[in-house]
């Protein structure tokens, strides 16, 4: 039965064999797939991979036990098995994918509150990238070591590739120190996928995160390529590191004669109008009065960053028109004044006004300011916004009053 022949037929029966085990068990985990997420993506995914290393498994094996001695035999074999080597190399990154899919279908992130998904999708991405390098970098070294002669001169290159280790260390200092970056960006939560951050004094959000380069997408379609370093070596904005929702400020420079009180209601009843407010913060206050203006600010919130956008513009384009038709002589001013040697002008003559008069004892006079008026008290989220930047109790103090 030693013949030619039945060598071939017994070892192509073996790789036909093979090929029916893995159709049943893919077949069996189509089945199962119905119900089970990871069954469903090992039987897309491994189905290939498993058909080719199995086969060639089987060929293999076939080879060894029936080929005998004849002409090549030792290079047919070395041949078939690193074609094996590499198939379940194939197969062992194929399910690394299965894994990667698996988590990302468990970690939503088309859904309000996705802090913690995104988290999870960008270390399973990294950590993908990582394993499918590493079994690269195995199977190449495993492949190598099939070659008898490169295993007997290992010894004798020792000091030398002690040499080269050296240099390419040195040459290739960059490219490690960013795949350090890469990896600990990803475990430290300091950058995930979809975080909106400002690079560069560019705004836009991360849409991709490598072992060596990070990918923002400006908010005008741009990419930005930067590397990994950058982010574990210089400051950058992250707006959403703890959740989507933040603050935005719209500034105006207006005069003195502008009624705050009235811009303050004309804000809140702008806001409650409004559905990209999310009802959290909605304060107005003069943050500096120097020269012939005052400044005033309005510190508005929404649920996400692009949202934020679109809110301050339309306080900015509402508080234009407010202010152009109903109080057009807020509008900043450049007074001169004009008048004899002796200064008897008209406005040294008007009566004083008591209408902010804060002293003890004055009536209908309000002593501290309403919850717009305010960012740190007030209401309960500010109260919290407070607490959030003093420092610990001080046992000394009565109450334990922060310092």
């Amino acid at each position: 039965m030693n013949t030619p022949l039945w060598a071939v037929l017994s070892t192509l029966g073996a790789a036909v064999v093979a090929l029916a085990v893995v159709e049943v068990v893919h077949q069996v985990l189509l089945r199962l797939g119905r119900r089970y997420v990871l069954l469903r993506e090992l039987a897309d995914h491994a189905y290939r991979p498993a058909q080719a290393s199995m086969a060639i498994f089987a060929i293999e094996g076939g080879v060894r036990a029936t080929a005998g001695t004849f002409a090549g035999r030792d290079l047919v074999v070395h041949l078939l098995t690193l074609a094996v080597i590499a198939g379940f190399a194939w197969l062992t990154a194929a399910l690394a994918l299965v894994v990667e899919d698996v988590a990302l279908q468990t970690f939503r992130t088309d859904v309000p509150d996705n802090l913690r998904a995104r988290k999870r999708q960008t270390q399973v991405r990294v950590l993908r990238r990582v394993t499918v390098a590493a079994v690269v970098v195995v199977t190449v070294g495993v492949m190598l070591t099939t070659f008898p002669h490169i295993r007997a001169v290992g010894a004798s290159l020792l000091a030398s590739a002690g040499i080269i280790g050296v240099v390419a260390a040195l040459a290739a200092q960059s490219t490690l120190g960013n795949i350090f970056a890469g990896l600990q960006l990803t475990f430290s939560n300091a950058l995930r996928l979809d975080d909106v951050v400002v690079v560069e004094d560019e705004w836009g959000r991360i849409e991709e995160i490598t072992l060596t380069t990070v990918i923002v997408q400006i908010w005008d379609d741009r990419r930005l390529v930067m590397p990994t370093t950058y982010f574990t070596t210089r400051p950058f904005e992250n707006w959403t590191r703890t959740g989507s929702a933040v603050l935005g400020t719209a500034e105006f420079d207006l005069d003195w004669s502008v009624p705050v009180q009235e811009m303050r209601e004309e804000l809140r009843t702008l806001m409650e109008g409004s559905h990209l407010w999310d009802g959290r913060v909605c304060v107005l206050q003069v943050i500096d009065a120097v020269g012939g203006t005052i400044k005033v600010r309005a510190l508005i919130s929404a649920g996400d960053a692009p949202t934020l956008w679109d809110l301050r513009c339309l306080v900015r384009e509402h508080f234009v028109g407010w202010i152009r038709d109903r109080q057009p002589t807020s509008l900043p001013r450049v007074r001169a004044e004009v008048g004899d040697g002796a200064n008897r002008l008209a406005w040294q003559w008007v009566r004083p006004s008591a209408a902010h008069d804060v002293r003890p004892g004055r009536r209908n006079i309000p002593m501290e300011p309403d919850d717009d008026a305010r960012i740190f008290g007030g209401d309960p989220e500010g109260e919290a916004r407070a607490a959030e930047f003093e420092g610990p109790p001080d046992p000394a103090r009565p109450g334990g009053t922060r310092t």
